[in-house]
């Protein structure tokens, strides 16, 4: 309970300040071209408000809803999803959204996705002044990579190290490597101290690539004992930190990959158990250790917990290898910091084109899978990277041509500009009408998903 409410109150403050900023730029523009803003809610309020105030002199109420599935900025003389068509009805007022020129409500539409985006930015630029940059280099990591069949068909080896692709070197091991080398013509890796170049026939499927089990590719950890929790089946059997666990029920393993493919292995036997005594078979797992100083590996039986855990904490890359730190000064940060925002935003926007195939529409994710990303413990770094992602990931939602969002919007305004004519109010109420209709179906499709992970059946 405790990390589902830190993780709840993580996501709460990044989407409360990301809704604030992006509603704050339609906003800004809004009084800059003065067009009046009726009300400023953050998250929605349909029915009732929490909270309601309209400084005096002031033609704007502000407010705090009960719906944290967004907020608004209720413009004068626009048509948006509040779908106030008695005020469209009467004649247009000098103070309305429609009676400016479409260049001044082309920026007031464009006003949140501008601020998301320059909010990431700025936000990366402070996470490299503060924190740097700190990673750790694939050409470093001197024990190599564990891939699968998948991988190993194409020509790579177990303990090849990455090195790069016709683009240009590995920085780390993340998303950009899988990309990188989905859409490689050939990747090189060092292979017993020669330089090996593997040639890429034709373009990866990266969704497949990140989704394999095992992994496409993953950097090789031996399966070395980090520590044993105390009481636990580990202990019982006599595992000690620092021993290395070499087989699981008779399969021998080299890495903490093997493990866990092999722990996978017993989890999918244990859905066919029918009776107490078919589960503690299961449970009854023999393991080969070698421990510290011992001449000879040991055979070890033991019972796991009901949720099949041993009762170990694994060693990482950490504990082989040390990482780089890039570190910035305050007028230094902010190139770095744009840098790698764009690179995310050129990431993210690489991958949409998953979400159009039938294994994309089951990992889209809804407020779960957001609030997930959070780490379990609050972390000030962690929480600013998140809140910056998603900033970036807003923006380029918003900015899509669907009607209901800024970039339907901005979509029918460039039509206006283009053509010198303005869509017909009964065109954009009804095209109003069906972006909403599609966003609802959306964010149905993306909760019920996170349902159906929760549940195991996805």
């Amino acid at each position: 309970m405790e990390v589902f409410l830190i993780r709840l109150l993580q996501f709460v403050l990044a989407i409360s300040l990301l809704i604030l900023m992006h509603e704050g730029g339609h906003f800004f523009f809004s009084k800059l071209f003065k067009v009046r803003v009726e009300k400023f809610y953050l998250f929605f309020d349909p029915w009732f408000h929490l909270f309601e105030w309209k400084p005096k002199n002031s033609d704007t109420t502000y407010g705090l809803g009960w719906l944290p599935l967004g907020g608004y900025c209720k413009i004068s003389g626009m048509i948006d999803e509040s779908f106030d068509t008695e005020q469209m009805k009467q004649p247009a007022q000098e103070w309305e959204f429609r009676s400016k020129p479409a260049w001044q409500r082309l920026l007031i539409m464009i006003g949140g996705v501008l601020v998301n985006f320059l909010l990431a930015l700025f936000i990366y630029s402070m996470i490299m002044f503060v924190w740097g940059d700190t990673y750790y280099q694939v050409k470093d990591m001197n024990m190599g990579m564990k891939f699968n069949n998948e991988a190993k068909a194409l020509g790579f080896h177990d303990h090849d190290i990455l090195i790069g692709t016709n683009k240009g070197a590995f920085k780390d091991f993340g998303a950009d490597l899988f990309r990188d080398i989905s859409t490689a013509e050939y990747v090189d890796v060092k292979r017993g101290g020669k330089a090996v170049r593997i040639p890429i026939k034709e373009e990866l499927n990266l969704l497949n690539m990140l989704k394999a089990d095992p992994a496409f590719v993953r950097p090789f950890v031996p399966a070395k004992i980090k520590d044993v929790t105390k009481d636990s089946p580990a202990s019982e059997a006599g595992i000690k930190a620092g021993d290395v666990i070499l087989a699981v029920n008779g399969k021998n393993i080299d890495s903490w990959n093997e493990f866990g493919t092999e722990m996978g292995r017993i989890e999918d036997i244990m859905t066919q158990a029918q009776t107490p005594a078919d589960s503690l078979k299961v449970r009854t797992a023999t393991f080969v250790v070698k421990h510290q100083n011992a001449a000879k590996p040991d055979t070890l039986t033991t019972v796991l917990t009901s949720d099949l855990k041993l009762g170990i904490y694994q060693t990482s890359i950490a504990d082989y290898y040390t990482p780089k730190t890039d570190e910035f000064g305050f007028l230094e940060s902010f190139p770095a910091g744009v840098k790698y925002g764009w690179n995310v935003l050129k990431g993210y926007v690489s991958d949409m084109q998953y979400v159009f195939t039938a294994d994309g529409a089951k990992s889209l994710g809804g407020f779960g899978a957001i609030g997930s990303l959070f780490p379990p413990v609050w972390d000030w770094y962690m929480f600013w990277k998140m809140t910056a992602f998603l900033s970036i990931m807003l923006a380029f939602m918003n900015i899509l041509p669907i009607p209901a969002l800024d970039g339907g919007h901005v979509l029918f305004l460039l039509y206006e500009i283009i053509t010198r004519r303005k869509p017909s109010e009964t065109f954009m109420i009804r095209a109003e009408y069906v972006g909403v209709t599609l966003l609802i179906l959306l964010m149905v499709v993306a909760n019920l998903n996170d349902i159906l992970r929760a549940l195991g059946l996805m």
